[in-house]
């Protein structure tokens, strides 16, 4: 009787819709009301799934736009006020910097739309809509179907597909694939191309902390910035900047809260993920952790090194190197905390177990095996194969291409096919050059040929000795012989001798290039060497092992959600918008150290120091914080705060993601993750992932009272609805009553330390994610 009783139960529990949990998952909106809002509800969301996302009016996702193609935005005026990150907004603020006008240094807020800087090249994404396409995608391929045969149908029906969406050029549209290419699924964007630089506090607010502080909780950084989104008088888009557009009227913009927040609060990030690997096999993690990380560290801390050698000493090149040290830097930190991360809690290990465990219910059914039988072993081969080239991979783009000179000379290919085309195409001549014009001149504004032959010289020396002699490409015999093995001969000799490093003598060679010209440029050659080399001895045998991983992948992924199928998974991020739930929320770092969910003010005055730039306070902001004039932005505490961190699941490119509470107002800003959880694009640990935000009104009061621009925050929405819709306070402890710098005093099992007041930025933008 109680057999049947349980039987029951299952069978009832089978049938009920599923849902899922908030701890791991960055989750399509087209499912929210499916998937997701029973779970939210019970967080506190008030919203219903319709007023996140509606294809057919406004919603949410109308607010939230991707940067770029790299950060998140959101708009927060009915005037295309758009807030996003600092660092995210970093290379912009640079550009427009000079040494007797550095707003980098200095800190910019617009005091009318004429002051605006515009930004050409630098564009915003809009969702239209987004659909499920994967029946399209998939009919009428087997099982059967040969791989070459499946990839060029896909690739095909993608182009269509996206074309078909543009409607003549109207949208950008793209086809992505999810869980390893068993879904498919339509993305349709309006582009604007003319977003321009409004405001942002000084580098000093905005980038607080440094690289010390980077992926580090407690955090006290005004990681914001500010643009505004043009479009013409009838509110459609341009593909870039014009005298005549106006401000963009967007369909939605977030209302920003002074509440505040509270633990266990409702807390919602809309954005644009860009990378998560968490179906990663344990043949991959591995190779990771043992080989990828440790070269990508090693070639980016010789780069960095070298860089900050000659920025130290001159201010010019400070300014003109900021904005790619704290590119590179950011994810040479990163890099270091996940392998660190991966080796404390044996992600590896737990892998290798969910395989056994996979592999044990594949062989408990012949179908299965038939199905499923070969994926586990044929991804154990492929990435031992991989594993031969994967060194020479991983140096060819942060050796070869760590170098600048290579990096411009890879930019003249167009160009270098165009010249070898017999009889020479004039329009293609005429139109490769002037393509590279732009570029040419962009690059040579930051660019210092002696640095970049320092980099050169040591970067190029450690890929001649790292990387195995049979994988070598030939310019390092020419080093040994005729240079006697001196890489830093070697160097001497490209950049005394290559037109490449000279403005002038690009724009020379431009005005007339040649093909003989162009192949007798040393540094031209050394690229041409690396990528021959790399094009014809490494890449293809790359691309035959992965041609039979991505069918063992597909495999493998589809197997692990038949074996767990009550378990809802979330797809990989891949720079798609995507949503994650949870709460505002603190946590235990390790043994004996608990981390409370939010900073104030007090923090910055404590880290403040005025003989490191890292944690230089600006004149002004100590004045203001020494006084405590906080205005309408303290909590009820009387404190000001800063930061605060949520539970929520976040990656790269969901730096500037809006965090929105339970009902759909603008509490913060999402900018980094915890060192602890540094593993979270591998393996997500609900326990110890965080996502780290700015307060909104610490946002305001920098606006407001540390920039005097009471304007733009008068374009906002401001709204104080009351607390904030949520589950209350977690079982966690939230202080043990030290102050913010206090509480940071302690080491970490690797030695990695906490405190803060004495050393040292930030990729695909300057800081944070």
């Amino acid at each position: 009787m109680r057999t049947n009783h349980w039987a029951k139960a299952l069978l009832l529990t089978l049938l009920l819709p599923f849902t899922a949990r908030a701890d791991e998952g960055m989750w399509l909106p087209l499912f929210v009301k499916r998937l997701n809002q029973a779970d939210m509800q019970k967080k506190g969301l008030k919203l219903t799934a319709e007023e996140i996302y509606d294809v057919n009016n406004a919603s949410l996702k109308d607010a939230v736009v991707q940067l770029g193609g790299f950060c998140t935005g959101e708009f927060v005026s009915s005037q295309g006020l758009l807030l996003t990150n600092h660092h995210c907004g970093y290379d912009a603020i640079q550009t427009h910097s000079t040494p007797q006008n550095n707003i980098l240094q200095n800190g910019f807020f617009a005091a009318t739309k004429a002051e605006e800087k515009t930004n050409p090249g630098l564009f915003v994404d809009i969702l239209v809509r987004m659909e499920d396409v994967t029946g399209k995608m998939l009919e009428g391929l087997t099982a059967t179907t040969p791989e070459q045969e499946r990839m060029a149908t896909i690739q095909k029906r993608q182009k269509e597909m996206a074309d078909a969406a543009k409607e003549n050029g109207q949208y950008v549209a793209y086809v992505r694939d999810m869980f390893g290419g068993n879904e498919y699924y339509l993305f349709v964007y309006q582009r604007f191309g003319d977003v321009r630089l409004v405001g942002a506090p000084p580098e000093a607010v905005g980038k607080f902390g440094g690289d010390t502080d980077n992926w580090m909780w407690p955090r006290h950084t005004g990681d914001f910035s500010m643009f505004r989104v043009y479009a013409d008088k009838n509110n459609k888009p341009t593909a870039g900047p014009s005298a005549d557009n106006v401000p963009y009227v967007p369909k939605k913009h977030l209302p920003v809260s002074l509440q505040g927040i509270s633990e266990g609060d409702f807390a919602m990030v809309f954005g644009f993920p860009g990378r998560t690997q968490r179906f990663l096999p344990a043949a991959g993690l591995q190779m990771t952790l043992d080989q990828s990380n440790p070269a990508r560290i090693k070639l980016r801390d010789t780069r960095l090194k070298l860089w900050k050698e000659d920025m130290d000493v001159n201010p010019t090149l400070r300014l003109q190197y900021a904005s790619k040290y704290a590119n590179i830097a950011n994810y040479w930190k990163y890099f270091i905390g996940q392998n660190e991360g991966m080796n404390r809690l044996k992600t590896v290990d737990a892998k290798k177990a969910e395989e056994a465990a996979l592999a044990q219910w594949i062989s408990q059914d012949p179908a299965r095996q038939q199905q499923y039988g070969e994926a586990l072993t044929s991804i154990n081969q492929a990435y031992a194969g991989l594993r031969e080239y994967n060194l020479s991979a991983n140096y060819v783009n942060e050796a070869a291409f760590g170098t600048e000179i290579i990096t411009l000379a890879s930019r003249m290919m167009p160009l270098y096919m165009t010249l070898k085309s017999t009889p020479t195409d004039k329009a293609a001549l005429g139109k490769a050059t002037a393509d590279l014009q732009e570029p040419v001149a962009e690059y040579f504004k930051d660019y210092s040929a002696s640095t970049d032959k320092k980099v050169f010289a040591a970067l190029m020396s450690l890929y001649m000795k790292d990387v195995p002699a049979a994988q070598l490409p030939d310019v390092f015999q020419t080093v040994q012989k005729q240079y006697g093995n001196s890489m830093q001969k070697y160097a001497d000799y490209v950049f005394a001798n290559s037109f490449l490093t000279s403005e002038a003598k690009v724009k020379a060679f431009l005005a007339a290039p040649t093909l003989a010209k162009l192949e007798a440029d040393p540094g031209f050659k050394t690229f041409n060497s690396v990528y021959l080399n790399y094009t014809q001895n490494i890449l293809p045998k790359m691309q035959a092992l992965q041609s039979g991983l991505t069918r063992a992948n597909r495999l493998y992924v589809a197997a692990l959600r038949e074996k767990n199928s009550q378990k809802v998974y979330s797809p990989d991020a891949n720079s798609t918008i995507r949503l994650s739930y949870g709460t505002v929320r603190p946590y235990k770092g390790r043994d004996a150290v608990r981390y409370d969910y939010k900073t104030t003010a007090q923090g910055i005055l404590e880290k403040e120091d005025a003989s490191n730039p890292e944690f230089v306070v600006p004149q002004k902001e100590l004045e203001l914080l020494k006084m405590k004039d906080y205005g309408r932005f303290a909590d009820k505490d009387g404190n000001l705060p800063v930061a605060f961190i949520t539970d929520n699941d976040i990656t790269g490119g969901n730096s500037g993601s809006p965090v929105i509470n339970g009902r759909g107002e603008l509490i913060g800003l999402a900018f980094d993750g915890n060192w602890e959880a540094m593993t979270g694009d591998l393996a997500y640990d609900p326990e110890l992932k965080r996502c780290i935000n700015a307060d909104i009104r610490y946002v305001l009061w920098c606006i407001e009272k540390l920039g005097n621009a009471k304007h733009i925050v008068d374009e906002m929405t401001i709204v104080n609805n009351g607390p904030n819709p949520g589950v209350g306070a977690a079982t966690a402890s939230v202080s043990n009553g030290l102050g913010d710098v206090e509480k940071m005093k302690v080491k970490t099992d690797d030695g990695q330390k906490t405190k803060v007041k004495k050393k040292k930025g930030k990729e695909t933008t300057a800081a944070g994610m």
